[in-house]
């Protein structure tokens, strides 16, 4: 038998939609605005909820409406058969609804509980059963706001990609996207009631349904569906997570939309990389996450994959064409489709809330971390609060989780709640740098409800004086940017405000350091990027009393059309220096254009090194740092992340900062630091330098033929890496090399000829290396060496750097937009200036 019976009522029907009988009196049986509305309310074959109805006819004068409660009068439908359920599509008409003062419709009153009439089910036996039908439990008013509560409107919720599409549906559906649940779109502000009548005899053969009104307000019928299932066609099981076999040459594609449901709703169709649990726990690089080519391609022919399904245990499953019974799946498990040729069963049948709590192994105490949960079959588990699919896109998703290659995490406070699996479960955990990554096997019992887990701390930098930052973050609120500084070991955050044409950001966090996100040993100051999409981008950090603006200059893509060239770049650093900031230039060298005269002028105070490579550390922003350092420009190397979405972790690439031994952790006390150049840049090993005692920022003086030094370098890592170098005026002059190593030191002597400076790096050219835009490596900054009183000097560098000073100009003389003539003559001398130092700085090396 069929599950439904859709009944045609046209036989009843008293009304149409612009038609409809007079209460006594001549009064309207509905209220005006509520009249204009039923009027676009659906007609003709419809299905709500999964169930099909026969209504009456959408357009024209055709009766379509049972119209009762004018009168006491009842109505008797004659049935015949069995039916556990008697679904009724219904509405109530709305009482009076007060005005405005324009006479508008200030909100529509509501009568909870009012009894408009009694649905009496006749079986062919004489016996009777009486079921109360009430406003806002059984039948809603037809421009109701409210939900009612024994019954569904006619149009519910679908499942959403937060991916999109977006544009078929109009502006403004991002952000309703990322919720994954969309309304559908419904043609009338109107809507039909569907209540499930419940049939308490079922085995009984049906006669008639009557409908007695108690004649308290008006209402109408619709449609009438006989249901033949067990269960509530309305009622929804617990989402599932299920697997679906096709058999050999059943293969299909996840853009083919391979599952439907015809009483539930299909939340997600995916697939997962493989998951070898063995392997994963084995492997060397752990805590960065994964990346596998074997997942995520929507057009990939596949014979296996998952779905996650809410739906009645009556309902059908149509997986690739095959039909599979729901109930037999919730029931026992696993179900097989009725042609043999698809299996579908339950992943995860029992779960258990777990609290869980990660603690410091050396304290004791919870600490605030990344965590992943996975089942067996690869899934993630995201702690409660936090998304089961982490949007990773470009501003729009700043929450407190990331993804990194295939893999997401949930940043916590060292505590959390999960759902989990009864059964094997896999957890990760990392915590920065100097914690080491987390990778166990679990036992979640039935009955299990808490968890503790730790971590271990290898390395505590911090005990010797080193902070770590990052200089580049944006987007967050500063309360996040803490929890997940917290969670990757990161002392201080810079937040940064910017624009971005039209679109501006964090400015209302804009105050210096936030203070109610600044305990604990880590920092939150918000500061600004200030942008020019051709002259370049400054960061400037820790400015006090009014921040620098404006943010951005000179047209799009970073401030708005026909913006002039309102300031340099150069001026913007001193007004940040002037109040105690420090000046940045962020992702060095691009846009590569005016940094090159700041440089020269001394106004940048550091470049993020972050661009380190897999095949090389000799990168576009190590050449061009090295090419400054060839010319004698002290410019310490810093580390950012320029964190502009979740698949970018806050922190993954850092600024080491090292702070004498009587120093407070104060952001001025760390500028103080990064000014002077003690500072590594790195994105995961831990980094020294030693030259005849000294550390980088520090300068060594030789006599005019220069010396021989001691030189030192040790590399640690919680990560394994493979090669540490030495780099003397940009070249490898000594090396040690050990492949997956997590410890490696370089003991040289070095003969300097003249003036220099050197510098020590390590990184991971083979399994070690992240599945996010940086590989793993670190950087010193220099040790400067000065021979005979004079600087170094690279004349092929200089004439680069003429070149490029050279296009500046050009560019600010034939295509800026002038703000005014006497802005413009000093961005014009800016270069001139600098032109003119590096000039300078030739002619003395000649002579």
């Amino acid at each position: 038998m069929d599950k439904f019976t859709p009944f045609n009522l046209s036989a009843f029907f008293n009304a149409s939609r612009d038609n409809a009988p007079l209460m006594p009196g001549g009064a309207p049986p509905w209220q005006p605005e509520v009249a204009e509305a039923l009027a676009t309310m659906p007609g003709d074959a419809q299905t709500f909820w999964g169930i099909p109805f026969l209504l009456g006819p959408a357009e024209g004068g055709t009766p379509c409406w049972a119209i009762l409660g004018a009168s006491a009068s009842p109505l008797t439908i004659p049935l015949s058969g069995q039916a556990t359920y008697l679904v009724c599509a219904h509405f109530a008409n709305n009482p009076p609804a007060p005005k405005d003062r324009e006479g508008e419709v200030a909100y529509y009153p509501q009568n909870p509980g009012e009894h408009l009439a009694d649905y009496v089910l006749v079986y062919a036996d004489g016996s009777e059963y009486r079921q109360p039908v009430r406003s806002r439990f059984e039948i809603n008013q037809a421009m109701a706001r409210n939900l009612p509560f024994a019954a569904r409107p006619d149009s519910g919720p679908e499942a959403v990609d937060w991916r999109g599409p977006f544009q078929p549906h109009g502006p403004g559906v991002w952000g309703r996207y990322q919720t994954g649940v969309r309304s559908l779109p419904s043609p009338s502000p109107a809507h039909y009631t569907i209540y499930a009548l419940p049939n308490p005899h079922p085995q009984k053969a049906l006669r008639a349904l009557r409908i007695e009104p108690t004649g308290r307000d008006r209402f109408a019928l619709a449609g009438l569906t006989l249901f033949h299932g067990q269960e509530n066609p309305l009622r929804r099981e617990r989402l599932q997570s299920l697997r679906v076999t096709l058999a050999e040459g059943e293969e299909t594609t996840l853009e083919a939309a391979p599952v439907s449901v015809d009483l539930g709703t299909v939340v997600r169709t995916f697939t997962v990389p493989p998951f070898e649990p063995d392997a994963w726990l084995k492997a060397g690089l752990q805590g960065w996450g994964e990346k596998s080519k074997a997942a995520g391609d929507p057009a990939q022919p596949v014979s296996q994959f998952l779905t996650e399904v809410t739906a009645s245990s009556d309902a059908t499953l149509q997986v690739a064409g095959h039909e599979v019974n729901m109930g037999q799946v919730l029931a026992r498990g696993e179900a097989t489709s009725s042609d043999g040729k698809a299996r579908v069963e339950v992943l995860t049948p029992h779960k258990a809330w777990v609290h869980v709590t990660v603690e410091d192994a050396a304290t004791g105490r919870p600490t605030p971390v990344r965590i992943h949960f996975r089942s067996p079959d690869g899934r993630y588990l995201p702690p409660y609060g936090h998304r089961r699919e982490v949007n990773d896109y470009w501003f729009e998703d700043y929450g407190a989780d990331t993804k990194l290659g295939d893999t997401e995490y949930a940043y916590v406070d060292g505590r959390c709640q999960v759902e989990l699996p009864v059964g094997e479960v896999y957890v990760e955990i990392a915590k920065g740098f100097e914690y080491r990554p987390v990778r166990q096997r679990l036992t979640v019992a039935p009955g299990t409800r808490e968890l503790r887990l730790q971590i271990e701390r290898p390395f505590n930098w911090r005990r010797e004086g080193w902070v770590t930052a990052d200089t580049h973050v944006h987007f967050l609120s500063p309360d996040t940017a803490w929890l997940e500084a917290q969670s990757e070991g990161v002392n201080l955050v810079n937040l940064l405000a910017s624009q971005w044409g039209e679109l501006h950001t964090n400015v209302g966090d804009i105050r210096g350091m936030a203070a109610g996100a600044s305990r604990d040993d880590t920092l939150v100051w918000v500061g600004t990027e200030n942008r020019q999409h051709l002259m370049g981008h400054i960061s400037l950090l820790g400015v006090k009393g009014e921040p620098v603006f404006p943010m951005c200059a000179a047209g799009p893509g970073e401030s708005t059309f026909g913006d002039p060239l309102w300031r340099a770049i150069a001026d913007w650093a001193d007004e940040c220096r002037a109040k105690e900031g420090v000046v940045v230039y962020p992702h060095f060298p691009n846009p590569y254009c005016e940094v090159v005269a700041d440089i020269i002028l001394g106004k940048i105070d550091g470049v993020e090194i972050r661009d380190f490579g897999r095949a090389t550390l000799d990168t576009m922003a190590v050449t061009e740092w090295y090419r400054f350092l060839n010319l004698g420009y002290r410019v310490a190397a810093v580390g950012g992340t320029d964190k502009m979405m979740s698949s970018m972790p806050l922190g993954g690439v850092r600024t080491y900062a090292h702070l004498s031994r009587d120093e407070a952790f104060t952001f001025e006390n760390w500028a103080r630091a990064v000014r002077a150049g003690r500072t590594f840049s790195s994105s995961g090993p831990l980094l020294t330098l030693t030259v005849d005692g000294h550390v980088p920022g520090d300068e060594i003086r030789l006599p005019a033929g220069g010396g021989t030094l001691e030189v030192e370098a040790h590399a640690q890592s919680a990560q394994p890496f493979d090669e540490l170098q030495l780099v003397v005026n940009g070249k490898v002059v000594a090396q040690e090399a050990k492949a997956n190593t997590r410890d490696l030191r370089l003991r040289t002597k070095v003969r300097m000829e003249g003036s220099g400076w050197l510098a020590a790096r390590c990184w991971g050219a083979g399994i070690a290396w992240h599945v996010w835009p940086v590989h793993l490596a670190a950087h010193t900054s220099p040790v400067y060496i000065v021979a005979g009183g004079q600087e170094v000097y690279n004349p092929s560098d200089a004439t680069y750097m003429m070149t490029m000073l050279e296009g500046g100009l050009t560019w600010v003389d034939t295509l800026a937009i002038p703000a005014d003539p006497e802005r413009q003559r000093r961005i014009r001398q800016l270069f001139l200036d600098a032109q003119a130092r590096l000039g300078a700085q030739g002619h003395t090396h000649s002579h």
